[in-house]
């Protein structure tokens, strides 16, 4: 227990140290107006670099990563029919399922998924 405890604390200790001493190195000493504006082709540029977009759009494609991740979770399933008891496999591909279409219908009630307020 005391060997366990003591190669976490000594990994705690170290990763802190680590960080602390790449977070004081890195920082950037010299406060250039050319090294802070953005880059266009060595002129400058002609619009704000900050233009804002829209957040409906961000927040669907952040659920759309989400259910793209979820189905790649899915794809499995298929290989491994064979392998496994088809009962364990219908029930698990069904409990993924009912969970991915209560996160979508928690969505859709939410009205994240309404482009148009």
């Amino acid at each position: 227990m005391f060997i366990i405890f003591f190669t976490s604390s000594l990994t705690l200790i170290i990763s802190c140290i680590v960080m602390i001493i790449a977070s004081l190195l890195s920082k950037k000493t010299i406060m250039d107006r050319e090294k802070n504006s953005p880059f266009e082709c060595g002129f400058d540029p002609k619009g704000s670099a900050r233009l804002p977009f829209s957040l409906r759009f961000f927040l669907i494609a952040v659920i759309f990563l989400i259910f793209d991740v979820e189905i790649t979770l899915l794809l499995p399933l298929a290989t491994i029919i064979q392998m496994t008891n088809l009962f364990s496999w219908t029930i698990t591909g069904l409990l993924f399922l009912i969970i991915l279409l209560f996160g979508l219908y928690y969505e859709w009630y939410q009205g994240a998924l309404d482009w148009s307020y």
